[in-house]
């Protein structure tokens, strides 16, 4: 009698693939679909930086602070800056750049929600800016500032802290 070598994968070794790939997916795709709504998220900090050049130009310039949402700062705002994931773009009296998600298209749980940047005169920690000081940098995400987006989908440079 002749002896076949065996030819193709048993059962039980096609099960084992099928259950690793199962367990690779389940961990996967909820990954996946965070990374894609923090790269959509990421569009409002972009709406939010071309006003973040105004501003500063504003608080260098030594001149009288505009008000709330005042043209005077040199940036689209209101619902002129939307886009298909920014709903609103403000600026606050003290220079507080407020930007709002759309109500639906980002996802998760940063659908509607907002994010901040506040400007600061001091490169170690948070001192907010007066007019006439340069601004050293820019706190972004700060719950103190209004932010409500959860941080999971914060870009790690907007996560509250003093970049």
């Amino acid at each position: 009698m002749n002896k076949q070598a065996q030819k193709g994968f048993t059962l039980i070794e096609l099960m084992i693939v099928v259950a690793i790939i199962g367990i690779l997916a389940a961990i996967a795709i909820p990954a996946y679909q965070d990374y894609t709504i923090r790269a959509k998220a990421s569009e409002v900090l972009l709406a939010m930086s071309s006003c973040r050049t105004s501003v500063t130009e504003v608080f260098q310039s030594g001149n009288t602070l505009p008000g709330a949402n005042d043209a005077a700062w040199g940036c689209t705002l209101g619902t002129d800056a939307a886009t298909k994931y920014v709903q609103d773009l403000s600026v606050s009296a003290a220079g507080v750049i407020t930007a709002k998600a759309a109500a639906t298209g980002l996802g998760g749980t940063a659908d509607g929600k907002v994010v901040s940047m506040a400007p600061s005169s001091d490169g170690a920690t948070f001192t907010a800016a007066t007019s006439g000081e340069n601004v050293a940098g820019w706190r972004c995400g700060a719950t103190a500032d209004g932010t409500d987006m959860p941080v999971k989908y914060l870009p790690s440079s907007c996560r509250g802290n003093y970049p």
